[in-house]
């Protein structure tokens, strides 16, 4: 009989005690300063390193291999057959290419590698709909043919306080940033199908990005139920305001509010405010 594993890297945002509460095996990512090196989520969380932006804006790295091989090595030890592997988007990490090289020098296990094109929460929900999935006793077939539905039916959007960081991190033009910057847009970003983070709109203003988010979500919910997380990247009181005007929005099933993690904050900076979006089956 098969035993399924599922593991991702900590792009996902998945806070540790869901982490632990389904089972799901995290690779952290580095987080590396010019004197010291950090765990994502692990040795470093969301507030620490927030503030330390003030004196440096530090890098971020794919996950140690030498971690990776221990985690393979333990479920091996545990009489794991099987092992789904949930990355976030191959076009935006090494992360995905890093991993999978590691896991083919352990053939005893049979791996799935799935890409979910997208990064931050909308990763932690694909990969906590796999665990329900594999907890739940589903046999492996069918959660490898479940995964692209889950992928199609999540959907993640975030505007950022400032694009200073989205700048230093290389994800827009220094010229592009400096004249957002001056005619204070602030774009609402998501992934595409591809992988790829694009310009999902823009907005004249903090105000009015997070009107425009607020339509984002109604244009969701106006087509049926939906589970929704709003993410906070450090600009908690605008994030629990944003919660309290849209929590009794109909069609909405849960909600909560949720951190942006070490990693993800560094290159958004403080005060970006996300959703994810998780379209409910029939």
């Amino acid at each position: 009989m098969k035993k399924i594993a599922i593991m991702t890297d900590s792009s996902c945002d998945l806070d540790l005690k869901t982490i632990k509460e389904y089972n799901i095996e995290m690779l952290p990512l580095r987080i590396v300063y010019k004197d010291k090196e950090f765990l994502d989520k692990i040795t470093l969380s969301s507030s620490e390193m927030f503030e330390s932006l003030k004196v440096e804006v530090p890098t971020t790295s794919l996950p140690d291999l030498h971690n990776t091989e221990k985690v393979i090595e333990r479920l091996k030890s545990e009489g794991y057959t099987d092992v789904i592997v949930a990355t976030v988007s191959s076009k935006l990490s090494g992360t995905y290419n890093s991993v999978r090289l590691v896991c083919e020098s352990h053939p005893e296990l049979d791996y799935h590698f799935f890409d979910t094109r997208t990064l931050g929460y909308p990763q932690g929900v694909i990969v906590l709909e796999i665990a329900k999935l594999i907890n739940s006793g589903k046999d492996l077939e069918y959660i490898l043919n479940s995964m692209e539905d889950i992928r199609k039916r999540t959907h993640g959007y975030i505007t950022f306080d400032t694009l200073e960081f989205l700048t230093k991190g290389g994800r827009i033009g220094k010229v592009a940033g400096t004249i957002g910057e001056i005619l204070h847009l602030k774009p609402i970003v998501s992934s595409d199908d591809d992988g790829e983070l694009y310009n999902y709109k823009k907005a004249r203003g903090r105000k009015k990005a997070i009107s425009k988010m607020k339509d984002i979500l109604t244009s969701y919910l106006d087509k049926g139920k939906c589970r929704v997380w709003v993410l906070d990247g450090h600009c908690r009181s605008e994030v629990e305001s944003f919660y309290e005007s849209v929590k009794d929005y109909k069609n909405i099933t849960e909600i909560s509010i949720e951190s942006i993690g070490p990693a993800m904050g560094i290159h958004t900076g403080p005060g970006a405010l996300g959703l994810c979006i998780y379209e409910e089956s029939e």
